[in-house]
């Protein structure tokens, strides 16, 4: 499988199609409920040594990856929960690289990672599905994409999730585990 495409952070549009692109015409509300057991099948025995060897020099680990995936759930739980309750709320982007590294992504284990996701996703499913039909069209003003409804929001989510997946399977193709 081909490693995932690279985005220009100076271009959000590119990334946005890009990830929007892989959700298709699929329901984000099923891709997301099922995206922690998709991502656990994919690291189906990969020790922890293993999850923290980066496929490259600069890239992400396995390991970082799902931290990343974890810490994303709270980034977006939260943005979607302000768009419900505010109107026309400011949502503010943050640096994932900054996070990666000032947040210790190569520590503790995949279990641990997975863990914290499914807890977090658990809850953000609940959260849209328990939404009025109003509410998915509430929107938040992005500070790099611009207005985004709650319904983009989650679509996004579902390609986000998709794209790291891509993204493990190429680690694990690369290190050969």
């Amino acid at each position: 499988m081909p490693a995932p495409p690279a985005y220009d952070a100076a271009d959000p549009s590119a990334y946005v199609e890009n990830v929007l692109a892989l959700v298709g015409d699929r329901d984000p509300l099923a891709l997301l409920d099922a995206a922690p057991e998709r991502a656990a099948a994919a690291v189906a025995g990969l020790s922890d040594a293993d999850a923290r060897r980066p496929p490259r020099p600069g890239s992400w680990s396995v390991l970082s990856v799902l931290r990343h995936l974890a810490d994303s759930e709270v980034v977006y739980g939260y943005r979607l929960r302000l768009i419900v309750a505010a109107d026309r709320p400011e949502i503010v982007g943050y640096d994932q690289d900054a996070w990666a590294d000032r947040l210790h992504y190569s520590r503790g284990t995949v279990a641990e990672a997975l863990g914290d996701w499914r807890a977090g996703r658990r809850m953000t499913v609940r959260f849209l599905r328990a939404l009025d039909a109003a509410d998915w069209d509430r929107v938040g003003l992005h500070s790099e994409r611009g207005e985004e409804s709650v319904r983009r929001i989650a679509t996004l989510l579902a390609g986000h999730d998709l794209n790291h997946e891509r993204q493990i399977a190429a680690a694990r193709e690369t290190l050969g585990v």
